[in-house]
């Protein structure tokens, strides 16, 4: 074990990267045949490598909780001499804003779902939940889009108990990047999923940051969660470069929300984008995301180029 990774009495069990991609033989996945491309965000790139170092061994633990939900499904029925419905599987990820949490959702959706089981897995954002622009410009809160407050809690956690409750079909409210907005009167439906992740950058926070009744919180629905993990030097310039390359293609349809900064000098750009950084996600980092950070069963901690460097798993 690199000393590096070792914490003395940790909850977590610490891997390199190298240790971790020599783990029990896992499953081969036709790698070749999927266009990670179509799976991969803006400026996040995607090898194979990183697929099968990474993302295979965690779809092989991913597996056997799975095989062991299954089974304690199976022998509760058998205890209270009833049949029931599977109820769905829920994985959550959390982490900031720039850090990747997109890709690693769409490709464990890929890949769960060419598992041997060949399960129905869904994929949905909490952007759908945040309030409309109208509402947070009413609440004074356009400005934190994205802290624990601006989203809908309630809505959010009613969704979230009827999956665990063993309804077959759900709707789930959309979310417009390039307008910057819940679109109104749009949904999702999802219809019977074996395995449902829900991504989001707060979806392990437990507190709104003010005095609350509440005393269910999003993560209690969650049988597996995820950390995506990188240093704040590097989510800056994953998100500075972002937003460079959204300048040069989304900002430029006339419809978009940012268009008014499609025209604007690099270094006009990257000041505006810095001023975003620090006074709204580094923000919000630092109060609310990273604080989440060990209440995952699994940390993802990246390094330069979004490449994985270590993996933490809780230990049980």
């Amino acid at each position: 074990m690199n000393k590096a990774y070792e914490v003395t009495y940790s909850p977590f069990r610490a891997f390199t990267r190298e240790e971790w991609s020599k783990l029990e033989d896992h499953p081969m996945f036709p790698i070749s045949e999927i266009d990670l491309t179509k799976l991969q965000a803006l400026n996040e790139p995607l090898t194979p490598e990183e697929v099968e170092d990474i993302y295979i061994p965690m779809i092989r633990l991913l597996q056997i909780h799975l095989t062991h939900y299954r089974h304690l499904h199976n022998e509760r029925d058998q205890f209270f001499d009833n049949t029931s419905k599977p109820i769905p599987y829920i994985i959550g990820i959390a982490g900031s804003v720039a850090v990747g949490k997109s890709t690693t959702a769409r490709l464990l959706q890929k890949l769960l779902s060419m598992t041997p089981e060949k399960p129905r897995v869904e994929l949905i954002t909490t952007d759908g939940f945040l309030y409309s622009n109208e509402e947070l410009q009413r609440r004074g809160l356009l400005n934190k889009k994205g802290f624990p407050e601006s989203y809908d809690a309630k809505r959010l956690l009613s969704f979230l108990a009827s999956v665990k409750s063993g309804r077959d079909t759900f709707e789930v409210p959309l979310y417009s990047h390039l307008y910057y907005d819940v679109i109104k009167d749009s949904v999702q439906t999802i219809d019977r999923p074996d395995i449902l992740i829900v991504e989001g950058i707060n979806v392990l926070q437990v507190t709104s940051g003010k005095k609350t009744r509440r005393r269910v919180f999003v993560s209690d629905f969650f049988d597996f969660s995820i950390y995506v993990d990188a240093s704040e030097r590097d989510l800056r310039e994953w998100y500075l470069e972002r937003f460079k390359k959204l300048q040069q293609t989304a900002f430029r349809d006339p419809d978009s929300y940012f268009h008014r900064y499609a025209s604007y000098p690099e270094k006009k750009l990257l000041k505006f984008a810095n001023k975003v950084w620090e006074e709204i996600n580094l923000l919000n980092l630092q109060q609310n995301i990273l604080p989440t950070r060990f209440r995952a069963d699994l940390i993802l901690e990246k390094g330069e180029c979004h490449f994985v460097r270590g993996v933490r798993i809780r230990k049980i």
